[in-house]
């Protein structure tokens, strides 16, 4: 298991925007595709940040679900256009982080 910690750079005046796209439309249709979110977070002094946690079990599964959301028409059409108005996607920071042995996360 591994964890994916996504980092966002929101544009100037978007953060409430952003922050109902990702929990009225984005975190729903990903859930609904098999997608495990952990957490969903905002800076609380920068309003520029916005951090989100995402689970996978393995390479596998993360490819699968990858596919499911991104490639979908529903992605494609809907969701993804609207992004660069309220993220800089040239500013994303993704990571790859596993847990720790006691982590309560594992």
């Amino acid at each position: 298991m591994f964890f994916e910690l996504r980092q966002y750079l929101v544009r100037p005046g978007k953060k409430d925007e952003w922050v109902r796209m990702m929990e009225d439309e984005i975190i729903p249709f990903q859930q609904s595709q098999g997608m495990v979110i952990v957490g969903s977070f905002t800076g609380e002094e920068d309003e520029s940040t916005y951090i989100w946690i995402r689970r996978f079990d393995s390479e596998q599964e993360r490819e699968e679900q990858y596919a499911k959301v991104y490639d979908s028409e529903h992605w494609k059409n809907n969701i993804g256009p609207r992004i660069p108005d309220l993220i800089d996607r040239g500013a994303m920071n993704i990571q790859r982080i596993e847990p720790t042995k006691l982590s309560p996360l594992r």
